[in-house]
């Protein structure tokens, strides 16, 4: 995939639970995705396993065959491998984006994220974007500013990217 998921987009939910997505993720989706007479718009796969986890997780088809890939190579019927099965792949579905580039919140994901009405967060992260509750996005993003263990005061944010090999 060329693109990545990227930046943060604060999204209304209508009375219907119908959210727009963002026209640079749905770039990213379409070309991760493969329409096909079965499946001719753009698809979604969610995924709202882990409870320790406050939002879901979206992924492009592509996106979704690597995740699936990655599962596969654990050991058949480890404890690793039922988990992640179970958070995974279980708890996931796939939804299509609609022509006005809208889905419905699935019942499932808006439990996960204890959303009832307003606004959520769709936030890019690479190969996938992660779904939030507003409220719950911005206690946790602002909580990571106070976490001097993880950048100290007056250090530069690339810092955190300095052991990183950046060879593919």
């Amino acid at each position: 995939m060329a693109e990545d998921f990227r930046g943060e987009y604060y999204q209304k939910v209508d009375g219907k639970a119908r959210v727009s997505i963002p026209a640079a993720f749905r770039r990213v989706l379409e070309a991760g995705d493969s329409p096909s007479p079965e499946f001719p718009r753009t698809r979604i796969v969610m995924v709202y396993g882990d409870k320790r986890r406050q939002f879901a997780e979206g992924y492009s088809q592509t996106g979704a065959e690597r995740l699936s890939k990655m599962v596969r190579k654990l050991p058949f019927g480890s404890k690793a491998r039922l988990r992640a099965e179970r958070d995974l792949l279980i708890s996931s579905l796939t939804i299509e984006i609609d022509e006005d580039g809208r889905i419905v919140l699935p019942q499932k994901v808006r439990d996960k994220i204890g959303f009832t009405e307003g606004e959520i967060v769709l936030a890019g992260s690479l190969d996938r974007f992660q779904i939030w509750r507003r409220d719950t996005y911005e206690a946790v993003f602002d909580a990571l500013d106070d976490d001097d263990d993880i950048l100290p005061e007056g250090a530069d944010i690339l810092s955190l990217l300095s052991d990183v090999d950046t060879e593919e």
